[in-house]
C-alpha cells in the first residue's frame, strides 16, 4: 500500500509540475473553405482529435463567413454548432475579421457588437454566455488611446481578451499545404511541426528570460485544412514537450497575463514580447525567433513573414 502512495504522490506531483497549455482555434468556421460540405469536413476532422484528445479548446468565430449573398447560411451555422455539440466553447474574433489598425475605434466596435449575434444564439442553447474576444491579427491599437478605449468597450460588453503567448506564422504553413500537391505538402507538414516545437522553445525561453518561469501559454491555431488533417501530430510534438493540456479559463489564472501592457506597435506580436517591450528590454531579448522556411513562403506565394 505505501509503494501504491507513493506512486501516486509522484503521479500528482509530475502532473502539477507539468507544463500546461491552452489551445484555440482562429477564422471559424473554416479557413478558406469552399462551401458547407468543406467546412464541416475540415471541422470534424478538428473536432474529432480535440475530443479525442481530451482537450477543452476555444473557437473564436467571424460571422461574416456564415453568411451567403448576405444572409445567414444554415448549413454553416450548424458546423459551427459542432464545437457547442462536442462541449467546446466559442468566442467572437468580429464580424468581418477587421483590422483596427485600418478602421476608426468606433467602426471596430460595431463590427464587435455585429459578429455577436449568431454566436450569442448558439450559446444560449447551451446555457452559455459569450465571454471571450480575440483581437483579428493581435492588433490592439497603435496609440494608448485607442488601446485603452476598446478595452473598456470589451470590458463592458462582458468580454475577456483571449491573450497568445505562442504566436506563430502557422496560416503561412497552411496556405502553402493547401495550394501544393502530395509530394511538397508531405515535406510542408514536416516542416510545420519542428517549427511549431522550435516556436515553443523559443517562447519558453522568452519567458523564462522575462519572468523566471515558463508560463501558462496559449497557442494560436487557426480552422484549416493543414490542422485537420495533422492536428494529432502537433498535440503529440506537445504532450512529448512535457504539456498537458487546459482551459483558457485556467491558462488566465497565471499572474502573467494582468502584466501590464503598453505596446502600441503595428504588430500582432506575442503578449511576453508585449509585456517585454513594456519593461524595455534591450533588442536583443528578441533574437533567435523561428521564422518559417524559404521554400513554404514560396509555396504559400507570400514574400515577407
Amino acid at each position: 500500500m505505501q509503494k501504491i502512495a507513493l506512486i501516486l504522490i509522484s503521479l500528482i506531483a509530475a502532473i502539477a509540475n507539468a507544463s500546461q497549455m491552452c489551445v484555440t482555434f482562429d477564422d471559424l468556421p473554416a479557413v478558406r473553405a469552399a462551401n458547407p460540405a468543406d467546412a464541416k469536413e475540415i471541422t470534424t476532422r478538428l473536432l474529432h482529435t480535440i475530443t479525442a484528445e481530451k482537450i477543452s479548446a476555444v473557437g473564436f468565430v467571424n460571422q461574416k463567413k456564415m453568411e451567403k449573398d448576405g444572409k445567414i447560411d444554415p448549413e454553416m451555422v450548424s458546423v459551427l454548432n459542432l464545437w457547442l455539440e462536442n462541449g467546446l466553447e466559442l468566442g467572437n474574433h468580429t464580424y468581418s475579421h477587421m483590422d483596427l489598425h485600418q478602421n476608426s475605434l468606433k467602426d471596430y466596435e460595431e463590427d464587435v457588437i455585429h459578429g455577436e449575434g449568431v454566436i450569442t444564439e448558439l450559446l444560449k442553447t447551451q446555457g452559455k454566455q459569450l465571454r471571450y474576444f480575440r483581437h483579428p491579427y493581435l492588433h490592439t491599437g497603435t496609440d494608448m488611446e485607442t488601446k485603452n478605449g476598446l478595452s473598456r468597450f470589451l470590458a463592458q460588453r462582458g468580454y475577456t481578451v483571449a491573450p497568445v503567448s505562442v504566436d506563430n506564422a502557422e496560416w503561412i504553413f497552411a496556405l502553402a499545404y493547401d495550394r501544393s500537391d502530395a509530394e511538397l505538402k508531405s515535406k510542408i507538414v514536416d516542416s510545420y511541426i519542428q517549427y511549431m516545437s522550435d516556436k515553443i522553445a523559443f517562447f519558453e525561453n522568452e519567458s523564462q528570460k522575462l519572468l523566471g518561469r515558463n508560463i501558462r501559454h496559449i497557442l494560436l491555431l487557426h480552422a484549416n485544412r493543414l490542422n485537420s488533417d495533422h492536428l494529432p501530430r502537433l498535440i503529440q510534438m506537445i504532450r512529448n514537450k512535457g504539456y498537458r493540456f487546459i482551459t483558457l479559463a485556467e491558462a488566465l489564472q497565471d499572474d502573467a497575463y494582468r502584466l501590464p501592457d503598453t505596446f502600441t506597435g503595428r504588430g500582432g506580436i506575442s503578449w511576453i514580447h508585449r509585456w517585454a517591450i513594456t519593461r524595455n528590454v534591450s533588442k536583443d531579448f528578441f533574437r533567435g525567433e523561428p521564422e518559417a522556411p524559404a521554400f513554404v513562403m514560396e509555396a504559400a506565394g507570400v514574400t515577407e513573414e
